[in-house]
């Protein structure tokens, strides 16, 4: 489905639910994170995952459940800890009395929406369990591959200054995620309104879902129809590949990376209306979709650099490209 044929239904129907609908109803609990939200809807539109990282109590899991509650998909909680074994997480056999057999049930991954709660906590082999789930949107088991819902979307919640008793995500499972992103802490004026609201008994359990199954499926379709200009395709090459020469980076971007920049902007293109990507769609894309794929040597580390600083420094370097914006 276009764009315009969306926005033309919009119009028409007048009840049919817009990209600023569903962050204006999540904003009814968390305050001042529209950014992060947009970005939430980025990954989810581009049929990837989020990675969402940030010290206690900022509001990481009570964002996820307020994207979940507004959704009208099946959505299931997993809770990381050391003991949970990869059946607990995709499924397992169970024993038919009645036929004789082993019968296949499905495990909680099989959800449209899965919170993936201290996703550090638990062992790496049950971090593993997640790959094909999270890049085929499928799970195998005792050799049949059993297809995930559409949509399928999984939000990450991990605590980066806690490592005691806890399992740094691997190279090859951080690549797995679209984008990773932080709350941070709020202003004083936004802590104010979360004090209120919390006082005055408004929470998750009070929002409605505003968006329906068919509605994230149509729009994934009409962002894979956004425009993206081969030089801005040429643009993400430039950086990608300079993040690999780089000195100071042992392990740069991906393939794979390149490719989910290109369709995260063209997701974060459609949530503005736009039928184009343009280089600004780029510039707010590289930090969340880059920065948890580059992994520095050591001695950068002990001097204190940080791959958002690296990668600050080789976007400045590079020329942004100047293209026609294509209607």
């Amino acid at each position: 489905m276009e764009i315009g044929k969306i926005q033309e239904r919009a119009e028409q129907e007048g009840s049919l639910p817009t990209i600023q609908h569903l962050i204006d109803n999540i904003k009814q609990v968390i305050v001042g994170k529209e950014k992060v939200i947009r970005l939430l809807l980025v990954a989810l539109i581009s049929r990837g995952h989020v990675l969402v990282e940030d010290v206690p109590g900022v509001g990481k899991t009570m964002l996820v459940r307020s994207l979940a509650k507004s959704l009208a998909c099946d959505f299931k909680r997993i809770q990381f800890t050391p003991d949970l074994l990869p059946s607990d997480v995709t499924g397992t056999a169970i024993f038919n009395q009645r036929s004789g057999d082993f019968e296949y049930r499905e495990g909680p991954i099989f959800s449209q929406i899965v919170l993936a709660d201290e996703i550090n906590r638990t062992s790496p082999k049950t971090q593993s369990a997640l790959l094909e789930a999270l890049e085929e949107h499928s799970v195998s088991f005792d050799g049949v591959t059993h297809a995930l819902p559409q949509p399928f979307f999984v939000l990450a919640t991990q605590n980066p200054i806690e490592y005691e008793g806890t399992f740094p995500l691997p190279e090859a499972q951080l690549d797995r995620f679209l984008l990773k992103v932080s709350l941070g802490y709020p202003t004083k004026e936004e802590e104010e309104i979360v004090l209120t609201r919390g006082t005055q008994g408004i929470r998750v359990d009070t929002l409605q879902a505003v968006i329906q199954p068919t509605d994230i499926l149509a729009w994934q379709e009409a962002a894979e129809a956004v425009y993206i200009d081969p030089t801005l395709l040429r643009y993400i090459i430039e950086i990608a590949h300079k993040t690999r020469e780089h000195e100071k980076i042992y392990l740069g971007v991906s393939p794979r990376a390149s490719i989910a920049l290109a369709k995260a902007a063209k997701a974060y293109a459609f949530t503005f209306g736009r039928s184009y990507v343009i280089p600004d769609d780029l510039k707010a894309l590289f930090e969340p979709v880059f920065t948890h794929r580059l992994l520095l040597h050591p001695e950068a580390r002990l001097q204190g650099y940080t791959p958002l600083q690296l990668l600050s420094e080789i976007i400045e370097h590079v020329e942004v490209p100047v293209f026609v914006t294509r209607s």
